[in-house]
């Protein structure tokens, strides 16, 4: 059996026997004896091989027997096999050992005879070392004494060159020099400044009276820089000189300085108009930043000469980064870039990177951030401000040609403007968006929901906008002042605002929906609970109305320009005592002039629409007009009885003709506005006439006056049937309010009209 098959107990017993047998010199001290002899004591040194195997044979049967015999013939071949390497190793091992032998032989022989030689050189370079030590000592003790002499001698010359140093320090004002030469000087005087070099010392105390005096004139010179200034205070600290009671007066110089710190945004010119680098590289922005860095160097030695004064130079260096954002809070108000923005912050950011180096304390990138959150708030709102500027110019169109600027003009422009300027918006907001800026990049979030939120403020101060210039209410703070001075320049604004408003509903919000959705998703930082800053479904909302709004405003200012000239008509003469007619009135001229005027401004704003109720196919209105009792020729006797019994009749027959709809909504078309216009305006003539008390002349003047008007204003309305009846009905009221209502006759009637006509 091998080895390795024996259970644990067997080759630990075994092993203990092996070491009690190796360390134990006496075998009687051994664990096993004959008389104690056992299975386990195969390998002890009193193993008895008889005794081993009577007692194998009385406690084993054959089978293991032959199993122990097995195990044993693999122990005894396993124990050979290592003696056998045991052995090879061994004779490798002194056949090395013999080799070594050998060569030690061959190399000892000869080196007793060398040893012997090398001991006799040594012997002799000994002696003479010796000798030539014995005749140099007094020689090598002289020399150093002379170096020592040498070296005390360089002292005395400095000491006796220093009042001569110091002066040409002076001159050359290489203060720090002469501040090292003099501390360098000082153990010297302190031990022999009375005797032996007591006129150096004078000499020398007065030029450092001298340079104290310079240094503190330095310290003070409002011409000198922060940092010559920091430099002569080191130096004057080094000179033991009591620079503490200096402190305030040098921070009171260093707070002075601030003012030539500031950043002159307006002085600095953009590189070019396409260049990424704007305000970069340029000799104002290399002095600021040279500056900037002199200031931190400063604030580096204030903090090494006063430890105790770092509030006071955080207080400063945050006052100038204070100053920065100021000056570049008022530069945002104008018409600047994101480029230009981000440019001008960059080189704030510089200017707190350097100063943040030398007083971490003051925590200027942390206020820098807070700033800078300002700063590009107020610029994201002054664009939408100065974009509302460039809408508001675009309606009232250039000076020098006013009279060119028409309203199609105005519309186009105005709606161009609207679009384009979004999109130029949104696009400088990206830009500024995509740049790598920390304090831009920290932003992000805010960017985006500043840009959201200011197209809504936009929206809807520009909604209030078109109403308050609607209303005629501070037109010139709008800076529309100039289309505000007349009723008519007015009244065809309010028709473009009501397309612009149809025009941002329908064509802008979508648009720029759109180019929110692509890139400016995200935000958020102001809070979920806010809900959206970007709400288009309610300005289309908002300009959905305003749109209504306006066109129907401006019908009823046209209506109303006429209503003057109706009321001037009716008011001014005595229709109890008017003359036989002779011809249409002037008024009818007005009349149609206006609404000549509606027409051609609506048709420079809006498109054309489909014309409904023809003559031809208005069966109602060609039985309205022919059925009127006033028009027929029995109406041309003279016989008051008989014209008011066909008055009544005219009151049954309106009972029965068909029921005419006159006021539906407005549409967006030149028919319907224009309709809309004639339709109010003979409603308003109707209730003019219901005030009055007409004789018969005055009744036919009427009747003429509206006879004249029935075909322009067919011509004009798209709504024909309506335009009948309502001129029967002016006429109706004027019948209704005669004292004697005999119309003219035809003939006569026909006769004024073709004599008005050829009058043109």
């Amino acid at each position: 059996m091998a080895a390795n098959d024996v259970p644990l107990d067997d080759k630990a017993k075994r092993m203990r026997d092996l070491l009690s047998s190796f360390y134990s010199p006496d075998p009687s001290m051994s664990s096993s004896s004959p008389k104690l002899a056992s299975l386990d004591s195969i390998n002890t040194a009193s193993f008895d091989a008889n005794q081993y195997m009577n007692l194998l044979v009385q406690k084993s049967n054959l089978e293991v027997l032959l199993k122990r015999h097995v195990e044993m013939a693999a122990e005894i071949k396993n124990l050979d096999t290592d003696l056998q390497m045991l052995v090879y190793e061994n004779y490798n091992k002194f056949i090395s050992a013999t080799d070594t032998i050998k060569r030690m032989k061959s190399n000892i022989v000869g080196m007793e005879t060398n040893m012997e030689q090398l001991l006799e050189k040594i012997t002799s370079v000994q002696s003479r070392s010796d000798g030539v030590n014995t005749s140099l000592f007094e020689k090598r003790e002289h020399i150093e004494k002379l170096h020592r002499t040498r070296n005390l001698l360089r002292k005395v010359q400095f000491i006796y060159d220093l009042p001569a140093r110091l002066g040409k320090c002076i001159k050359s004002e290489a203060y720090a020099d002469a501040v090292k030469f003099y501390t360098g000087a000082m153990p010297i005087f302190r031990t022999y400044g009375d005797s032996s070099f007591q006129d150096c010392k004078r000499a020398s105390e007065e030029a450092m009276q001298t340079i104290i005096r310079n240094l503190q004139g330095k310290l003070f010179s409002d011409s000198e820089s922060i940092q010559s200034r920091a430099e002569a205070a080191v130096l004057l600290k080094q000179l033991d000189f009591p620079v503490d009671s200096l402190k305030v007066k040098l921070l009171e110089k260093l707070e002075q300085s601030l003012a030539d710190l500031e950043l002159k945004i307006e002085k600095l010119e953009p590189a070019g108009e396409d260049s990424s680098n704007l305000y970069q590289g340029g000799s104002l922005v290399d002095n600021h930043e040279d500056s900037v860095r002199e200031f931190s160097e400063a604030v580096r030695a204030y903090l090494v000469i006063f430890p105790d004064s770092k509030n006071q130079l955080i207080s400063l260096s945050r006052d100038l980064l204070s100053r920065h954002f100021e000056a570049l809070q008022q530069y945002v108000h104008e018409r600047i870039s994101s480029a230009d923005l981000v440019n001008i912050l960059k080189i704030i950011w510089t200017d707190v990177l350097l100063l943040d180096n030398v007083l971490e304390e003051a925590g200027l990138p942390v206020v820098s951030l807070e700033a800078a959150q300002v700063v590009v708030k107020k610029y994201i709102s002054s664009k939408f401000s100065i974009f509302q500027q460039d809408i508001s110019d675009s309606l009232v169109g250039p000076k020098e040609r006013v009279e060119e600027y028409t309203l199609q003009v105005a519309l186009e422009t105005g709606k161009k403007t609207v679009l384009q300027g979004s999109m130029d918006a949104l696009l400088d907001f990206r830009l500024l968006l995509d740049d790598k800026l920390e304090p831009v990049v920290n932003l992000r979030d805010l960017i985006i929901d500043y840009v959201q939120e200011g197209f809504q403020g936009f929206f809807r101060t520009l909604y209030d906008c078109f109403v308050l210039l609607s209303e005629k209410k501070s037109a010139s703070e709008q800076g529309l002042k100039e289309m505000a001075q007349s009723d008519k320049a007015l009244t065809g604004l309010v028709l473009v605002l009501s397309q612009i408003s149809v025009f941002i509903e329908q064509g802008a919000i979508p648009r720029i929906t759109e180019e929110i959705a692509s890139s400016f998703s995200g935000g958020g930082a102001r809070g979920y609970e806010y809900g959206p800053a970007f709400v288009p479904g309610e300005i289309c909302r908002r300009f959905r109305s305003a749109g209504d709004k306006f066109i129907n405003l401006y019908i009823k200012m046209r209506t109303q320009r006429i209503s003057v000239i109706l009321r001037k008509r009716f008011m001014t003469p005595n229709w109890i005592k008017h003359k036989e007619p002779r011809d249409v009135h002037m008024f009818v001229d007005l009349l149609l002039r206006e609404l000549e005027a509606a027409g051609s401004e609506v048709k420079q704003i809006l498109p054309q629409g489909i014309r409904k109720h023809r003559h031809s196919d208005s069966n109602g209105s060609t039985a309205s007009s022919r059925s009127n009792p006033l028009r027929d020729d029995r109406l041309g006797r003279s016989n008051t009885s008989r014209a008011r019994s066909q008055l009544l009749e005219t009151h049954l027959a309106k009972l029965f003709k068909q029921k005419v709809e006159i006021f539906t909504k407005v549409e967006y078309t030149q028919e319907s506005v224009v309709s809309t216009i004639v339709k109010l305006s003979l409603k308003s003539l109707q209730e003019f006439v219901r005030l009055q008390t007409f004789n018969r002349s005055g009744f036919q003047q009427i009747q003429l006056d509206i006879q004249f008007l029935r075909l322009p204003l067919k011509e004009i309305s798209e709504d024909e049937a309506a335009v009948d009846f309502l001129l029967d009905e002016v006429i109706v009221a004027a019948s209704e309010r005669c004292l004697d209502p005999i119309p003219l006759e035809p003939p006569i009637l026909d006769k004024l009209i073709q004599a008005k006509l050829a009058k043109g």
